[in-house]
């Protein structure tokens, strides 16, 4: 899925036109992109990548075989759409490689980020099934590996094998269940036991028992202040607040975690 924008036709008449206006232009030439080129080939998900996706017991290898089978698997450039909120889903997405946003990409060409995932992950595991528009913009960070299983054939998967539907159930369980407790998190943490949890979720302890840890930023940090709806002002203190309590480290994109449970006592 190499949706990196073809060069603009007629591109010194829509230069004469207003900055909104441009940059309107832009925006509907690399949707238009995005959805009309051919996803460059990659490899099939193994059983491993299934397994995590699909979280529970290991996903067998004639489970992974069946999937495999409906599954349509290309690259995303970094900086390119994997889908937008204007295209009428009939598949579900998720990333197996590589690490996209779902946000909003606005007019000016920006992109706001309001959620980061590593693949495996879904990316939208519901809109496809109920034939509407994608509930946000996605967007990769870095090169990605994505994945679309358009839904009449994955349903055709899951009547012949009903283990397999039950956990795809469960699986939209959890992307539910994400959403509910992100929402009381925005409405009833605050910004530092957001910004704690939220590195607790991608802290990397050194060992089984370790105290420490470490942390590696996967945006800027303009970005991640978005995510955790706060200024990059307000991120900037948080994270010396921390840094002088002795919880954290932080040198450029990598933030040492001193303290895991301080880091998440604060996160409760």
């Amino acid at each position: 899925m190499d949706h990196s924008p073809a060069s603009p036709v007629g591109f010194a008449t829509v230069d004469e036109r207003a900055p909104l206006t441009r940059a309107r232009v832009r925006m509907r030439r690399a949707l238009a992109s995005a959805t009309s080129r051919t996803p460059e080939a990659a490899p099939l998900p193994n059983v491993e990548d299934w397994s995590v996706l699909f979280q529970g017991p290991p996903i067998s290898a004639a489970e992974a075989a069946a999937l495999n089978r409906v599954a349509q698997v290309g690259t995303v450039a970094q900086g390119s759409l994997v889908f937008s909120r204007q295209q009428v889903a009939q598949s579900v997405f998720w990333v197996s490689q590589g690490d996209v946003a779902l946000g909003v990409h606005q007019g000016d060409g920006s992109f706001r980020i309001e959620h980061h995932l590593h693949g495996p992950a879904w990316l939208d595991a519901s809109a496809g099934w109920l034939c509407v528009p994608h509930a946000q913009d996605a967007q990769a960070l870095s090169a990605a590996t994505v994945v679309q299983m358009p839904c009449a054939a994955l349903r055709a998967v899951f009547e012949r094998s009903p283990a397999l539907s039950q956990r795809m159930v469960v699986s939209l369980a959890r992307e539910v269940r994400g959403l509910a407790l992100a929402s009381q998190a925005l409405l009833h943490q605050d910004a530092p036991a957001r910004l704690a949890a939220w590195l607790m979720s991608l802290c990397r302890p050194a060992g089984p028992e370790a105290s420490h840890g470490v942390v590696a930023l996967p945006m800027r940090k303009r970005d991640i202040a978005s995510q955790l709806a706060i200024t990059p002002e307000t991120l900037s203190r948080l994270m010396r607040n921390l840094a002088d309590q002795g919880v954290i480290r932080v040198d450029g994109y990598t933030v040492h975690v001193l303290d895991i449970p301080a880091l998440a006592r604060r996160g409760v």
